[in-house]
């Protein structure tokens, strides 16, 4: 299957699961996002895959003209919702209906991941921001980070197979600091700058499994919602004692997550 029609398959109608769960969990990143974009009152910011809308909000907090995209109907609706009288429109990378040079700042919280043509993205987001703009990007690394990857972890060690017909993000190779430097300043960026970020995400371990992988975000959850009840409850077991390694009392689990933060200038 085609990249980009997978990820458009997988996130249809999961904005409310992705609130519940995921989008908790990328919040982390908004301010450092924020900041490396150079955002403050009055910054016209194009916020691109915006999801419920976390980072557009907290721009619009710092007194930002913000317009948000997403590619999801029901992430831009719940991006409407969470953020009053936000500029929201539905637009799919790299096809922005945007005017060339109409930004100061762009930010892409965990997108750039996502898309089929990373290249191809980054030169869309070049065009539509003015010159000596700043665009601000996260991506998480590879390996995945425990946040991430303990549910891999546990459908391997299920014995369950990772399907074929799902496709490999083209972005993996570009998943670590030096590599998207060089794809930013590969493309229509210049004095690109990336490091890497690192914090725990504290859940309960069950609404985690919950929200997350019984909803279907992630390719995890899609994977675990191919299977049948058996073997889903066999994954279960797996993911319950493979993610008891990071209990912190309290019912609560800390998750390492890592990702990595770029900024360029246009």
């Amino acid at each position: 299957m085609d990249f980009d029609a997978y990820e458009r398959e997988i996130w249809a109608g999961r904005a409310g699961a992705y609130q519940r769960g995921f989008a908790r969990l990328t919040a982390y990143t908004a301010p450092a996002l924020l900041d490396a974009a150079g955002v403050r009152a009055g910054t016209r910011l194009l916020d691109v895959g915006t999801g419920p809308g976390v980072v557009a909000g907290a721009a619009v907090a710092r007194g930002a003209q913000v317009t948000a995209v997403d590619a999801e109907p029901s992430m831009a609706e719940a991006a409407a919702r969470n953020v009053p009288g936000l500029d929201v429109r539905l637009a799919v990378l790299p096809d922005l209906p945007l005017d060339d040079g109409e930004f100061d700042a762009v930010t892409g919280n965990f997108v750039i991941n996502v898309v089929g043509d990373p290249a191809a993205a980054l030169e869309e987001l070049g065009r539509v921001l003015r010159p000596g703009g700043r665009v601000a990007l996260t991506c998480w690394t590879y390996p995945p980070p425990p946040a991430l990857g303990v549910a891999a972890e546990a459908i391997e060690a299920a014995g369950v197979r990772w399907p074929d017909d799902i496709p490999v993000p083209p972005f993996r190779p570009y998943s670590s600091p030096g590599a998207l430097e060089a794809l930013l300043d590969g493309t229509s960026f210049t004095e690109a700058a990336a490091r890497k970020l690192s914090w725990e995400h504290r859940v309960d371990p069950g609404e985690w499994w919950q929200d997350v992988y019984l909803s279907g975000v992630t390719s995890n959850g899609v994977v675990i919602g191919r299977q049948d009840s058996a073997t889903v409850a066999r994954i279960k077991a797996e993911f319950d004692r493979l993610i008891a390694r990071y209990a912190v009392g309290g019912g609560q689990v800390a998750l390492p997550a890592v990702a990595v933060l770029a900024s360029a200038s246009r």
